[in-house]
């Protein structure tokens, strides 16, 4: 079974859990921070995303 869930969405809602939450940890700070790349679309967008799809796709393969 493939699930595909938007980026912005995934980190929407992480984000919203980790300010709910109030963790002030580094995990935190990351997640706050690709959601709001990942909002913004800024020129870094492309190197980010590359980072962001690669991780995914690798942890795709570790399940196969």
């Amino acid at each position: 079974m493939v699930l595909n869930i938007s980026a912005v969405l995934l980190f929407g809602a992480a984000s919203a859990f980790a300010v709910k939450t109030r963790s002030a940890g580094g995990g935190a700070a990351v997640v706050l921070f690709l959601f709001g790349f990942f909002a913004a679309g800024t020129g870094a967008y492309e190197p980010i995303h590359n980072v962001v799809q690669a991780s995914a796709e690798a942890l795709a393969q570790l399940g196969n």
